[in-house]
């Protein structure tokens, strides 16, 4: 499962991202989401990815969580609880 942490300067560039997203997961934060992706549907996500145009200063970041990692997830306070995140506080 794949986590997408965006640093993106400008709101419009924030929400081209979130509906190029908007089919592989829930948007967990303004700046971050989770992908909800098989492996091989990965190549369909970053191809979503490569068309979000960046400023100069932006970035995005995608982060391979393993099954063992998932399991190490911990939210603190307000959050979306997932099969995959048994330590979920609200």
């Amino acid at each position: 499962m794949p986590g997408i942490i965006d640093i993106i300067e400008k709101d419009r560039t924030r929400s081209r991202l979130a509906k190029a997203l908007k089919n592989f997961g829930p948007r967990v934060q303004k700046s971050v989401f989770k992908a909800d992706v098989q492996p091989e549907e990965l190549e369909k996500l970053y191809s979503q990815l490569d068309k979000v145009k960046l400023g100069k200063d932006d970035s995005i970041r995608l982060y391979h969580l393993c099954a063992e990692c998932r399991k190490k997830v911990r939210i603190w306070g307000r959050g979306i609880e997932t099969e995959d995140q048994p330590y979920f506080s609200a």
